[in-house]
């Protein structure tokens, strides 16, 4: 509801467009048209490259700097507040977190309110029935992009792991997986049309989209065992 309020607020909607989505809406666009129909005039789309998966290359950069300035133009013609919509949380590996910082430094007494969102964890979680940490268990979220070493240490002390970001390297995170003895669910589209909840011992495999989250979950044996 907070959410809402912002949208109906702002003078200026700002919705993230990648390569994929430039002549469409993209999921941000999509979702803040279903929440806040009234908005549409007030939507901008800014560049997003998803081109780079890691490191700060020249066109994510320009997409940082293009954005930023799309929010600059909107103060500069008035606009009192400018929000800037994303999918999940603003908080956990968002884009919002780059462009805030690009206009803070162009902004003189900028003031930045973080409305938080629903994870793709906690999603899946949801969606699946499976809690994501009881009584004493401990979470760790690990993005695959980083390596899987990264996964294996996290497996190796947390309770519960989530792994985002690991699609393309799905047959090597299962085999992790499988070689530490633990069991989880993938959740494909979670919360959209479409949306597949897949036990890891039934998937095949192949590659996954990108917007993919893995689950691992530790044995309870029993109610409130970790308490």
């Amino acid at each position: 509801m907070k959410a809402v309020r912002v949208l109906d607020d702002a003078d200026v909607i700002l919705v993230p467009s990648t390569e994929a989505s430039a002549d469409d809406a993209g999921r941000a666009e999509r979702l803040v048209l279903a929440a806040c129909p009234s908005a549409e005039a007030k939507l901008r789309r800014i560049p997003f490259s998803m081109a780079q998966r890691r490191g700060v290359g020249t066109k994510r950069r320009k997409s940082w700097e293009a954005s930023a300035q799309a929010a600059v133009e909107a103060f500069e013609d008035g606009a009192r507040t400018v929000a800037f919509a994303t999918v999940g949380d603003p908080s956990v590996y968002s884009t919002f977190s780059y462009l805030a910082a690009h206009v803070r430094a162009a902004v003189p007494d900028l003031e930045v309110v973080v409305v938080p969102g629903i994870t793709a964890m906690q999603a899946l979680a949801a969606a699946s029935l499976t809690p994501l940490v009881e009584g004493t268990e401990s979470l760790a979220l690990v993005p695959v992009t980083a390596g899987l070493d990264g996964v294996a240490a996290a497996l190796d002390v947390a309770d519960t792991v989530v792994a985002y970001k690991g699609g393309r390297q799905l047959p090597e995170l299962l085999e992790l997986i499988r070689r530490h003895d633990r069991r989880g669910v993938l959740g494909v589209n979670v919360g959209l049309p479409g949306q597949t909840l897949t036990p890891l011992d039934q998937v095949d495999g192949e590659a996954a989209p990108y917007f993919s989250t893995v689950l691992i979950a530790p044995a309870r044996t029993q109610t409130g065992g970790r308490l």
